[in-house]
């Protein structure tokens, strides 16, 4: 099993910078792809950013240019640096982890208890 700590949503004004991270760990686990989503109230979840374990990245078009995805492999950790933020980022951040077990070589994917953020105006 791997467990998933998120941290530092907020609260903050249209234009401020938010980072999130989020800490995997766990035994006999290979982390391989990690990520960001949010869900905003009555809309379903929806991909903000992605990283995979040689640092390809993926965002929503929605942040490109504002959003920054990276990750410490050495620390199972992935952040999310999001600057000029909007009114409509608010939204519950999930992270996102697909991890390989070592014994089976099966995948399996893993989500965050989620963090509000949300941009006043």
């Amino acid at each position: 099993q791997v467990q998933l700590v998120e941290s530092g949503g907020g609260l903050v004004q249209a234009g401020g910078s938010l980072r999130l991270s989020c800490a995997a760990s766990g035994s006999g686990f290979s982390i391989i792809n990690m990520g960001w989503y949010h869900q905003a109230p009555g809309k379903q979840r929806e991909l903000v950013a992605t990283i995979t374990i040689d640092s390809r990245m993926n965002y929503a078009d929605s942040v490109k240019g504002r959003f920054t995805i990276s990750r410490d492999n050495a620390q199972n950790t992935v952040y999310l640096q999001m600057n000029s933020l909007k009114p409509e980022d608010t939204a519950v951040y999930y992270c996102y982890v697909r991890a390989l077990r070592r014994d089976t070589l099966a995948y399996a994917d893993y989500w965050g208890q989620g963090t509000q953020v949300t941009v006043s105006s």
